[in-house]
């Protein structure tokens, strides 16, 4: 029976660039052997999610998830909690495209992104859970975070990234610590921080060096904690990040790995932020799954320290080096002990 493929898309990403491309990309897809159809999200709540979860029931082999991280993100917490997961693959049409970035997926030309899927290459993608929300690339909480809130939909899609940065530019002076309480594998942080994040990737808000060192696929967030507010200071924190990622050995910030973080306010109200939406209040526990979701990616661009995950064909080689050593006569292994 042929495989099939079902393309998630939302008609309103990426100024309805997407839709004009739809029948070259459904060729793609049928290309790399998948009989593909597509289905158009609605405003509905958990349009993608609804579907992807259906198709995942249905037996679809790939889901393709069209649009911004915002869509990528439905179509996650629709296979997420599902014991069989069908492989994923992203066709960015969004502002940031965060998660396009750290797979190396072209962020500007949706029929490039289909044609990864020929490549078949792919990583098996480390997955968030916060509450019962999945999370694909990051959570955070405190003042910074809430910039994300404040840029209107219809100014990220005009001006992309720009808009990002001139609300963090007129929000900046105004981040006031939060007091929070911080529970995470190695450590414990109690005190006032002007926000804390997990990241799953490298890239978050367009920056690729504010986790210099993260992997994709090793089961660990990168958990980053803001302790000061102060304006000079934040700007500095900044021009570190942009040379180079240096800001993770500033005294102003704890910088380590961890599989779980537990957050709760201390006084006042924690907001927590999952992939740039609101996702509820603390308190909230974090869990990593290792390796949960496999992406279509371009993988001989990502670095190899970003992927933990053996090559294909290795682990293939692996496994049959090792049934031939188990179909061994008993002396055939012992060691020579004369």
């Amino acid at each position: 029976m042929r495989k099939r493929a079902r393309i998630i898309y939302n008609p309103t990403s990426g100024r309805e660039a997407l839709t004009h491309d739809l029948v070259e990309i459904l060729g793609i897809f049928e290309q790399a052997g998948y009989e593909t159809s597509a289905y158009a999200t609605t405003p509905a709540p958990n349009s993608a999610a609804d579907e992807a979860r259906r198709c995942a029931k249905d037996g679809f082999e790939l889901i393709v998830a069209a649009g911004g991280d915002g869509t990528i993100n439905q179509v996650v917490n629709g296979l997420a909690g599902l014991k069989r997961r069908p492989k994923m693959a992203i066709i960015p049409a969004g502002t940031t495209n965060d998660y396009a970035r750290a797979l190396h997926i072209p962020r500007d030309n949706p029929v490039a992104a289909a044609k990864v899927v020929l490549k078949n290459q792919t990583v098996k993608m480390d997955i968030g859970q916060a509450g019962d929300q999945y999370f694909i690339n990051i959570a955070a909480g405190g003042m910074l975070t809430e910039l994300t809130y404040d840029v209107p939909s219809q100014l990220k899609s005009i001006f992309g990234y720009a808009a990002y940065l001139a609300k963090g530019a007129e929000l900046l002076p105004r981040v006031k610590p939060v007091e929070m309480d911080l529970k995470y594998d190695d450590g414990h942080f109690k005190g006032k921080a002007s926000m804390f994040f997990l990241a799953l990737t490298n890239s978050v808000g367009g920056f690729e060096k504010i986790v210099p060192d993260a992997s994709l696929d090793d089961g660990k967030f990168t958990m980053i904690i803001v302790k000061t507010s102060n304006l000079a200071k934040m700007l500095h924190l900044m021009t570190l990040v942009l040379n180079g990622g240096k800001h993770i050995n500033d005294p102003s910030i704890i910088y380590v790995k961890t599989s779980k973080v537990v957050a709760k306010p201390v006084n006042g109200r924690l907001m927590i932020n999952l992939d740039g939406e609101y996702g509820g209040d603390a308190p909230m526990t974090f869990h990593n799954f290792k390796q949960h979701i496999e992406f279509f990616a371009d993988t001989d661009r990502i670095p190899n320290e970003a992927i933990t995950t053996a090559d294909p064909e290795l682990q293939d080689a692996e496994r049959n080096f090792m049934s031939a050593v188990d179909q061994l006569p008993a002396d055939a292994t012992d060691s020579d002990s004369e």
